[in-house]
C-alpha cells in the first residue's frame, strides 16, 4: 500500500482554533490505491482519560471553501475507529477535495484537522491485476491485465499515459543477475531473442509519468523456454497418420461386415448342386427361370406319340420251306442263286427264284394264309425289337441254308 501523505500544520486552515477541550488527531494521511480511498490518522488514548473518544470526518469541494458559509458533507460520525474508507464517495478522479476529521469525548471536541485531497495527484496506481506467461518455439509471451477500479473498470480510462515497465531475467526467481527492461503500453508482449530450454522470470510494474506515479512489482513468474520442435511435429503427425489408418481401417472392416449380413439374410445363394441345373454357367449367381409373364420365353410345339416298331418273325411250316429249297436250282458254282431280291414293302412275304412255280399271292390274303397255317401247327416265337435305331433299313436274317431278306 502507498501512503499519500500531507503535513497538518499551524498555518492558516490547517487547523481550527479554538477553546479546545480535547487533542486533536495527529498525522492525518490519506492511503490509496487506484480508486480506492481510506483517511486515517493517530490519536493518544491517555487524553481523553477514561472517557471513550469517538471520530468524525467530513468534506468539502475546494472550491465551496470561497463561500461564507460551506456546506460539509458527513462521511463519518461518531466512529471509534482511527480511520474512514472513503470509496463509497466516488470522487471524481480530477477533483480536489478538502477532508477534516475531530475528535470527542464526554461532549467535548477537538479542533477540526484539514486534509486537501486530489486523486489525479495523490492517488497511488496499483500493479496490473494479473500477468500470464505463455511460452512459444523460441519466445515469451506475457500477458497483463489493467489495474482495476473500485467498479472494476481499467484504470487507463482514469490515466491515458498508463504503461508498464517490465523486469525479466535469466535464472531463479530469486536471482536478479544481467535483468533486462521492457517498456510497453501493450497487454501482450512478446520476448525475444531467448535462449532454448532455459527458464526466465518476469515482473511487470505499472507507471504513470505526468504525475510521476509508479506501482510495486508483481510477484515473479517463471517458464521454462522450448526449442526446435520439429521431432514433436514428426511425432504428431505419424500420430495422426496410424489414428487416421485405423479408423478407416475399422470403418472398412464393420462395412464389410454389415455387407456379408445383408447379403446372406436378404440375397442368399443358391447351392452349388442347383446351379449346374437352374443357372446358364456354374459361376452364375442368376438362375435361369421362365417367367410365365413373358410371351417371348415360353415356346410351344405340337407333339405326336408313336409306339415303337415291334417286328415279329415267324417259323414257316415245313412244306413251305421244302417248295422253297425245291425251287432254287445250283449254278455252276455250286451256289444257290435269286433272280430277283427286291420284296414288297407290303406284305412282308418274299419270292426265290424269278423262275418258281410259286405265285406271288396278294398282301392281304399272303399274309393272313401264312400266319394262319403257321400259327395251327407251330408255337410262334415272337420277337420284340425296342429302340431300334431309326437309320436301319433292313436286316439278313439266315435260317439253315436258304436267305431271307426282311424290310422294315
Amino acid at each position: 500500500m502507498i501512503f499519500a501523505d500531507i503535513c497538518i500544520g499551524q498555518e492558516a486552515g490547517d487547523v481550527t482554533h479554538g477553546a479546545a477541550e480535547l487533542a486533536a488527531p495527529q498525522k492525518v494521511t490519506m492511503v490509496t490505491l487506484n480508486t480506492n480511498y481510506m483517511l486515517s490518522w493517530d490519536w493518544d488514548p491517555s487524553a481523553a482519560g477514561s472517557h471513550g473518544v469517538t471520530f468524525t470526518t467530513q468534506y468539502v469541494g475546494k472550491f465551496k471553501l470561497k463561500y461564507k458559509s460551506p456546506k460539509w458533507s458527513m462521511v463519518c460520525e461518531n466512529t471509534p475507529q482511527t480511520s474512514c474508507d472513503l470509496t463509497d464517495l466516488n470522487l471524481h478522479y480530477l477533483g480536489i477535495y478538502v477532508f477534516r476529521v475531530r475528535a470527542s469525548a464526554d461532549g467535548r471536541h477537538s479542533d477540526w484537522v484539514l486534509k486537501e485531497f486530489c486523486p489525479d495527484k495523490d492517488a497511488a496506481v496499483g500493479p496490473p491485476s494479473k500477468v500470464e506467461l505463455s511460452v512459444a518455439e523460441g519466445f515469451l509471451e506475457i500477458s497483463i491485465s489493467d489495474p482495476l477500479t473500485n467498479t472494476n473498470t481499467s484504470m487507463k480510462d482514469k490515466l491515458r499515459e498508463l504503461y508498464y515497465h517490465i523486469v525479466y531475467w535469466e535464472g531463479s526467481p530469486g536471482i536478479q543477475a544481467s535483468a533486462q527492461t521492457l517498456d510497453s503500453k501493450k497487454t501482450l508482449v512478446t520476448l525475444s531473442n531467448l535462449k532454448s530450454w532455459t527458464w526466465y522470470c518476469v515482473m511487470v510494474q505499472s507507471r504513470s509519468d505526468f504525475y510521476n506515479k509508479t506501482s510495486s512489482f508483481t510477484s515473479p513468474q517463471c517458464m521454462q523456454t522450448t526449442g526446435n520442435m520439429w521431432w514433436q511435429i514428426f511425432l504428431y503427425f505419424m500420430g495422426s497418420l496410424l489414428l487416421c489408418f485405423t479408423f478407416v481401417l475399422l470403418a472398412l472392416l464393420c462395412f464389410f461386415g454389415l455387407y456379408k449380413t445383408v447379403k446372406k439374410n436378404f440375397f442368399p445363394q443358391m447351392p452349388q448342386q442347383f446351379k449346374e441345373y437352374f443357372c446358364d454357367s456354374p459361376s452364375s449367381d442368376i438362375p435361369r427361370l421362365l417367367n410365365t409373364d413373358s410371351e417371348s420365353e415360353l415356346l410351344c410345339d405340337k407333339v405326336i406319340i408313336c409306339p415303337a416298331p415291334v417286328l415279329e418273325i415267324h417259323n414257316p411250316p415245313p412244306e413251305v420251306l421244302q417248295a422253297s429249297m425245291s425251287s432254287l436250282e445250283p449254278d455252276s458254282s455250286g451256289r444257290h442263286s435269286r433272280q430277283d431280291s427286291s420284296c414288297s414293302g407290303d406284305s412282308g412275304v418274299y419270292s426265290a427264284g424269278g423262275s418258281s412255280g410259286l405265285q406271288q399271292p396278294s398282301t392281304a390274303q399272303s399274309s393272313t394264309g401264312i400266319e394262319a397255317s403257321w400259327r395251327d401247327p407251330f408255337d410262334m416265337d415272337h420277337v420284340k425289337m425296342k429302340d431300334m435305331a431309326p437309320g436301319l433299313k433292313s436286316q439278313l436274317l439266315m435260317a439253315d441254308e436258304s436267305i431271307v431278306d426282311v424290310c422294315v
